[in-house]
């Protein structure tokens, strides 16, 4: 026959239920400060990348290979804008212009046929403008900015004392559950740092591709759109899509004929994505099953909006790899591991484990 719990141990399981309760409420009210923290953190690991060869090649000291990279960085961004920032801006608005020529176009094909004049009065184009939507993203709040900056100063503080904050992310565990919950701070960076270097590596293919493929077509402003198909990259699934529609308005204002090799370009640029970049590159750095990666997006635009979409990907890398190294720990330590109860707890030596870390630490 059972014990009786004493009034003690209620009380703690009704404290711990109410506290994982409010886990869900925290999420939703402090997810703006969850993506800055999430950015923070990838930022941190970019400069980690980058520092990494100058410490391995030139052996450099950590903090001097940190400065290096983080100049390195600039420079390359500076450069970018000082040569090419005027055309990119003139060829942003050159496609603005004509996207928004081409929204007109459309709007008034629609009219001339009865198809056409019910999809515009049942308001599902009506309430959708390139200008609006250009405007939008054209329009930087000061909070956004301030975000921005808080995000890039804590990823620098993060990049040069990644131990310091790690410990104290581990220390947050409980005593027993400490070297799993360690293992899996260090699991979730790894598969992290391997994402995001996988990720460059591909954005960078996918935006020089797109935009020789609109060059060689004829498309106007080729730098312009293989900037936005490079950056869209960052957005999984949704993001060629994006790419796409400037592309395809763009193409439509010049010919018939364009606007069909621009789609076939796109369409062949990504399946070479799909089924040769991406397979390479995720056999080396990180593999999330797509099943999985639609689910995480589904569920964040729906949770958060639209706006959260933009770090759908390594919200979903995060998930994926704690989950998989949870089960993993689950499966390998004693039960009962992960039970509450003073009772249930394992034994002494049990809490002086060794940390077991990931193979690749170097995202440290």
């Amino acid at each position: 026959m059972p014990m009786p719990m004493s009034t003690a141990e209620f009380a703690k399981r009704t404290v711990i239920v109410i506290a994982l309760a409010l886990v869900p409420v925290l999420v939703w009210h402090l997810f703006d400060v969850i993506l800055i923290i999430l950015g923070a953190v990838l930022v941190a690991l970019l400069l980690r990348i980058v520092a990494e060869p100058l410490c391995n090649w030139l052996r450099l000291p950590s903090s001097i290979a940190l400065i290096v990279a983080g100049l390195l960085i600039a420079a390359v961004i500076a450069g970018i804008f000082y040569l090419f920032g005027s055309q990119f801006g003139a060829q942003l608005q050159d496609v603005i212009a004509r996207a928004k020529e081409a929204e007109k176009s459309i709007r008034q094909t629609l009219q001339t046929t009865g198809l056409g004049k019910v999809f515009l009065s049942g308001g599902l184009a009506g309430h959708v403008s390139i200008a609006e939507i250009a405007k939008t993203v054209l329009t930087v709040s000061a909070a956004f900015i301030g975000a921005v900056i808080v995000m890039i100063f804590s990823g620098i503080y993060l990049a040069f004392q990644p131990s310091l904050y790690r410990e104290g992310l581990k220390g947050m565990f409980p005593p027993r559950l400490r070297a799993a919950g360690s293992e899996m701070v260090d699991s979730i960076g790894t598969a992290l740092r391997r994402w995001l270097l996988g990720q460059l590596i591909q954005m960078v293919i996918i935006g020089v591709l797109s935009g020789i493929a609109v060059w060689l077509i004829g498309l106007p402003n080729p730098l312009a759109l293989g900037l936005i198909a490079g950056l869209a990259e960052f957005v999984p699934y949704l993001g060629p899509i994006i790419a796409a529609i400037p592309a395809a308005l763009e193409a439509i204002t010049v010919g018939l004929g364009a606007f069909i090799w621009t789609m076939l370009a796109y369409v062949l640029i990504h399946q070479a994505e799909g089924h040769l970049f991406t397979p390479l590159i995720q056999r080396r750095m990180v593999y999330i099953p797509p099943a999985a990666m639609l689910f995480i997006i589904v569920a964040i635009d729906a949770l958060f909006g639209p706006v959260a979409l933009i770090f759908a990907a390594p919200i979903a890398v995060v998930l994926y790899a704690g989950v998989n190294k949870l089960y993993e720990i689950n499966l390998r330590e004693p039960p009962p591991y992960f039970v509450l109860g003073e009772k249930e707890l394992p034994p002494p030596d049990a809490e002086a484990a060794p940390v077991l870390s990931p193979k690749d630490e170097s995202w440290r």
